[in-house]
């Protein structure tokens, strides 16, 4: 269960998260995330950074791909640290 947020969901995976690779973008490991919920506050503070294009997340892996041009691993871990979850990595 989520303890970010207490909505109970167990597992979720964005539809493009089944369809990115890392050929698409920069792949990056993030910790903490076990919901829909958590999904979206990490895809959704990452989008926010300038030349993000695209962001998807596999739940069950942890990976986060990030598509785009111009931004930097340490403005996607401001993002992802600003959602409440650590960037583990990048894969």
């Amino acid at each position: 269960m989520c303890t970010a947020c207490a909505c109970g969901t167990e597992s979720a995976q964005t539809a493009a998260a089944a369809e990115a690779s890392a050929a698409d973008g920069k792949v990056y490991s993030v910790s903490g995330m076990t919901c829909g919920h958590c999904v979206s506050s990490v895809s959704g503070e990452i989008g926010k950074v300038g030349g993000v294009t695209g962001v998807a997340v596999d739940l069950p892996t942890g990976a986060v791909t990030v598509s785009g041009v111009g931004f930097t691993d340490e403005q996607i871990r401001a993002a992802v640290e600003q959602a409440g979850y650590q960037l583990a990595s990048q894969v």
